[in-house]
């Protein structure tokens, strides 16, 4: 994807109208080193030099100063075939951002605004050490409500949130994190061993959202939806729960879409594609 040069308006520009060329000069450099960035974070094997250009409309000659300089630094790898790849220490400085507090700054007022909507408490969760974690959570105004705290664990066969972070995977964590699931019996309805769990993921990845329906907590209801990344993998869920005398199962299509809308704009704010990560896989 193309990214249009970066542009002052009219409120940027210094009280005498002239625009330091400069900085803009310097602006310009940081657009085109962050387009070669991303090029190059969206292809698995590499891309060449000519490929770079073409993803990034930047010139040979440009590209290619800015690509020996970041080899250099060793923030890209070059292949014995020619193909540039990120490099160890950009991979070290990614694995050091802490996801679930930008996950957890950017989700927040979209979870204020299912909150609004719904006025039943929202939760934000996430895959941590193979169970869920709640990362934040915005509590109903009823008097009669369900809430859990944040830093709490759920398993993750019991709770909405826990099924859509497994369903969500990648293959290559599935199976391990299936079989590392010890299948506690909370309540009546707690699903209760690895193929009713399996069946039931499989359900999720159809329809896109989870369903808690007294399994977690008898008398509650939870309704889930995965926040994915541009590999359709989940990276955090959110939902909402409340009482089933206020979430009838009449209600739960509803408030699925609604969930999964939610969802989805979190997707977009993080940064990922809104087309990808609407296609969940059958």
């Amino acid at each position: 994807m193309k990214r249009k040069s970066a542009n002052i308006s009219s409120s940027e520009q210094p009280a005498n109208g002239h625009v330091d060329q400069s900085e803009l000069s310097s602006v310009g450099v940081i657009s085109k080193v962050l387009r070669i960035l991303e090029a190059l974070q969206n292809s698995s094997i590499g891309l060449s030099l000519k490929a770079i250009c073409a993803d990034t409309g930047i010139n040979k000659s440009t590209a290619h100063r800015f690509l020996k300089h970041l080899e250099r630094e060793n923030y890209l790898l070059r292949t014995e075939a020619g193909a540039y790849l990120i490099g160890p220490r950009l991979t070290q400085l990614s694995a050091r951002t802490n996801m679930s507090a930008a996950l957890q700054a950017i989700a927040r007022p979209i979870l204020a605004d299912l909150w609004r909507s719904t006025q039943e408490t929202v939760n934000l969760g996430v895959l941590d050490r193979g169970t869920l974690l709640y990362v934040d959570v915005m509590e109903s105004p009823h008097e009669f409500r369900l809430v859990s705290r944040v830093g709490s664990r759920r398993p993750l066969h019991v709770a909405a949130l826990g099924k859509v972070l497994t369903a969500f995977l990648p293959a290559s964590e599935y199976e391990r994190v299936l079989h590392g699931i010890i299948f506690q019996q909370v309540t009546p309805k707690t699903i209760g061993n690895l193929t009713q769990l399996r069946a039931e993921l499989e359900k999720v990845r159809c329809q896109g959202f989870a369903l808690d329906d007294e399994e977690a907590l008898l008398g509650c209801r939870c309704v889930s939806a995965p926040i994915l990344n541009n590999e359709r993998v989940a990276i955090g869920a959110l939902s909402i729960s409340g009482p089933v005398t206020r979430l009838s199962l009449a209600q739960v299509p509803g408030l699925a879409k609604t969930v999964k809308s939610a969802a989805s704009n979190v997707s977009v704010a993080m940064g990922f594609s809104l087309r990808r990560t609407l296609s969940y896989r059958a």
